[in-house]
């Protein structure tokens, strides 16, 4: 118990300080192969490409102990392109949704119709169209765009931010927010759980208390003995506290396991699921409306491939082959001590167009829920790490319990023996 603690002498603190674990993210890109057809109302026909990998390393800084049994951190995450694990290069180029222009088209539909036509001719000034020829960088890391500046002054505030635009641009070299949680020096069954995230103890992104709960861990570690039932985390990335299942018990290079993966309800709209109705407007199962965080862009998060979606989400486009296999997120945590043995989690981002009347570049697009890409962080603790984590935390717990057997037994043993000759003597 003293060693799963969040406490600078126990053995796993330098493993949640600095994460040894090599993880990795694989980005897939889904590309728009008859883009002119999109627009005269045809069914989008997508090609994946990828994965582009990246080698993802993470950092705390800022750590600082309070009084009440927390302790505070940023933690930081950076990311380096990984050439030969990779199927193509960044400097590939993809042809993708104009994010921004067809973001911004949708976010505009109800505002007069004279200053959407305004925004139009701006656009065609500046030879904007609906779909862009963009390289793997520039998608993912942000590029230079005059769109930005022309839709300030046009709706002031609509996109709060200057410079590049980038899908993953204020991931790199950035925090996910202040984290505040619990040590568990003075309750262990509530280490690694969130008590604060920005200083919240709830969000308010979504229109129901239960929503809005930042509920679990911060998504690294769990409390030790674990049941096998469910386990939850909040993820800045979703914009909520996610929960997973119980699914086997199983082993990781001889370490014992426990398999937690996302139920089919994760991502069920309010009516399949009535839990989610605080995340809505809904759209179909499977999806999640995530515009509330991100800018009121028409932006949802959804399984790889729609993978336990609504079939109707898939079939709107051509390219889309869901499996479980593929596109199923996993956990596999060391039960006894809460820390994750094997994991890879899955999200795929998603972005709503439609034809919107007075911006002449929609044309005449039909109302799709359109993928843009997906990824996968995955990260498994082998070699040192490993030995480390087996050596301190399996094998010698282990035989603390073996030896405690046989001083029971013997204690046992010698009761037993002193009655018999109680008896004997008597």
């Amino acid at each position: 118990l003293q060693n799963v603690r969040i406490d600078p002498s126990s053995i796993s603190f330098n493993m949640w300080k600095d994460i040894p674990v090599p993880f990795y993210m694989s980005v897939y890109f889904f590309e728009v192969l008859n883009p002119k057809d999109v627009l005269q109302e045809a069914k989008p026909v997508l090609n994946q490409r990828g994965p582009y990998v990246y080698r993802e390393f993470r950092y705390k800084t800022n750590i600082t102990f309070h009084d009440n049994d927390t302790v505070s951190f940023l933690e930081y995450r950076q990311f380096f392109f990984q050439p030969d694990l990779s199927s193509g290069s960044e400097e590939e180029y993809i042809v993708v949704p104009n994010i921004l222009m067809m973001g911004a088209a949708v976010m505009m539909e109800n505002l007069p119709n004279i200053v959407k036509l305004l925004l139009s001719g701006a656009l065609a000034s500046l030879k904007q169209e609906a779909f862009m020829n963009r390289t793997v960088g520039e998608i993912m890391w942000g590029y230079e765009d005059p769109l930005i500046e022309t839709i300030n002054t046009f709706v002031p505030g609509l996109i709060p931010f200057k410079g590049k635009f980038g899908l993953f641009a204020q991931m790199n070299n950035s925090n996910s927010g202040l984290f505040t949680v619990f040590t568990g020096m003075k309750n262990v069954s509530r280490v690694h759980m969130v008590d604060l995230w920005n200083g919240l103890k709830k969000v308010n992104y979504w229109r129901s208390n239960e929503c809005n709960m930042i509920n679990g861990t911060s998504g690294e570690m769990w409390p030790p003995f674990m049941p096998p039932t469910s386990l939850e985390f909040y993820s800045p990335d979703a914009c909520r506290s996610l929960t997973l299942v119980y699914e086997k018990s199983g082993r990781f290079k001889g370490v014992p396991t426990y398999r937690f993966v996302a139920p089919k309800t994760l991502f069920a709209n309010g009516t399949d699921y009535p839990p989610n109705k605080g995340f809505c407007p809904c759209m179909q199962s499977g999806i999640q409306n995530v515009s509330s965080c991100r800018l009121n862009a028409p932006m949802f998060i959804s399984h790889p491939h729609f993978y336990n979606a609504d079939p109707a989400l898939v079939n709107a486009v051509e390219g889309l082959h869901p499996s479980e296999h593929q596109h199923a997120l996993f956990l596999d945590v060391h039960p006894m001590t809460g820390i994750p043995m094997n994991c890879s989690i899955k999200l795929q981002l998603n972005l709503y167009i439609k034809h919107v009347s007075g911006i002449m570049q929609t044309e005449n697009i039909k109302p799709v829920v359109l993928p843009l890409l997906w990824f996968a962080e995955s990260g498994s603790i082998e070699g040192p790490v490993l030995n480390q984590f087996y050596t301190n935390l399996v094998l010698i717990p282990s035989l603390l319990d073996y030896l405690q057997y046989i001083f029971i037994g013997l204690s046992v043993l010698l009761i037993i023996s002193a009655a018999v000759l109680r008896v004997t003597s008597q």
